[in-house]
């Protein structure tokens, strides 16, 4: 089976030969494994709470693949299986086929967290399950406690949602390491006349402005150089150009760090990650989602195809992505970014860019509060949505809607 890249700490591994963490229960005649700091799991994702032991498949599972095995220490029955890089435990049908890894990277004040909490909602949603007929779900999450990126998402989600107020900026993680947001996609699969069952795993990590300052702190985050593909978040208030047309307070511009550094920071990550020399470009698909498009409503127009809620199909919009595509690539030109343009088309094989607003209306900056009507979504899921719908993933249909 083809390596896998684990959601936790980013290693690729090989999906059938997990390892199995002991339930410590023991058996008639040993008593149960007890817990313990593990060093691989501190060590690697910054886990540092007692846990029980893992251990390596029996022999058996190098022949064929084996759901459950017997702990060496205390001949306990587990079928928990884990990392056998970072040992943390991974969900029951990881493994089982191809899950694609999705990476976002941004800049300082770009609203990754804003749009990571937005999203993260969206697919927990149930007009998103229904759509697609998948059962998507969040999963993992270290069984709670520590760090736990489900208390991470239900206070964003308290704080955006229900208190209208913006979130603070995301403080630098601990050893560049911070607890990922994994969900399970499963959904069915028709191939030859048979359906079947697919069950894919993405990972989301948000990360703090600082910890991609620099080309060396980006190197150090390793979801970065695993990820199948990425969702590379810009701020348009960083492009001049954007910015004039804009009466924006002070208080909305988070960053001075150009739009061009940081794309710049994110090909020379990947081409030093993924060892892409410079005769190449990188293979790995990117999503370029311009956020905070909200404040862009009026100047563009109501009327003008950007600011038009597209209709909601089974499938990946083929034809309104690439229409997306064309006419932010033309706002990029009067807007003076043509340095991008031409550092991806250099750079990258495949790219596409996008047009989201996490909020849905401009936020009042000066006092930190959403708007009074509260967060509306517009179009965070079609970063997303794109990449799972390439033909090396497969994991959403890709058409056009009637």
């Amino acid at each position: 089976m083809a390596k896998v890249a684990c959601p936790y700490c980013y290693q690729r591994i090989d999906g059938a030969a997990l390892w199995f963490q002991c339930l410590g229960r023991g058996d008639a005649d040993h008593d149960g494994c007890r817990k313990r700091v593990d060093d691989a799991r501190r060590r690697m994702t910054g886990f540092k709470e007692p846990v029980l032991p893992t251990f390596p498949p029996p022999r058996s599972q190098r022949v064929r693949p084996v759901r459950l095995a017997w702990c060496p220490d205390c001949r306990g029955r587990t079928g928990v299986r884990a990392c056998p890089e970072c040992h943390t435990p991974l969900p029951p049908n990881f493994g089982d086929s191809f899950s694609p890894m999705i990476a976002m990277f941004g800049g300082k004040g770009t609203g990754k967290s804003v749009y990571l909490t937005v999203l993260a909602k969206e697919l927990r949603s149930a007009h998103l399950r229904r759509r697609f007929g998948a059962d998507i779900r969040m999963t993992g999450d270290r069984q709670g406690g520590f760090e736990s990126s489900r208390e991470w998402l239900a206070e964003n989600v308290e704080r955006m949602f229900t208190e209208h107020k913006l979130l603070e900026a995301t403080p630098q993680s601990v050893d560049g390491r911070r607890e990922p947001l994994v969900f399970e996609w499963r959904g069915e699969r028709r191939r030859w006349g048979r359906t079947s069952y697919r069950t894919s795993y993405l990972s989301f990590h948000d990360t703090a402005g600082e910890d991609v300052g620099t080309l060396s702190g980006a190197q150090d985050l390793a979801y970065i150089g695993a990820a199948d593909g990425l969702i590379l978040l810009l701020d348009p208030f960083m492009l001049p150009d954007a910015r004039e047309r804009l009466r924006l307070p002070a208080s909305a511009i988070r960053s001075t760090e150009e739009t061009m550094a940081v794309v710049d920071r994110l090909t020379q990550s990947l081409r030093a990650s993924n060892g892409v020399g410079g005769s190449d470009r990188i293979s790995k698909p990117v999503a370029v989602a311009f956020a905070k498009m909200d404040a862009f409503f009026d100047v563009l127009g109501r009327d003008h195809p950007l600011c038009q809620e597209p209709r909601r199909a089974p499938l990946y919009d083929e034809r309104l992505g690439r229409a997306t595509h064309e006419q932010v690539a033309a706002l990029l030109d009067k807007w003076q970014g043509g340095d991008i343009e031409q550092h991806l088309r250099q750079n990258y094989r495949t790219f596409r860019y996008f047009f989201v607003s996490a909020l849905g209306a401009p936020p009042d900056y000066d006092n930190a509060l959403v708007e009074g009507g509260g967060v509306s979504p517009y179009r965070v899921d079609e970063p997303l949505l794109w990449l799972l719908s390439l033909r090396r993933f497969g994991v959403v249909p890709c058409g056009r809607a009637e």
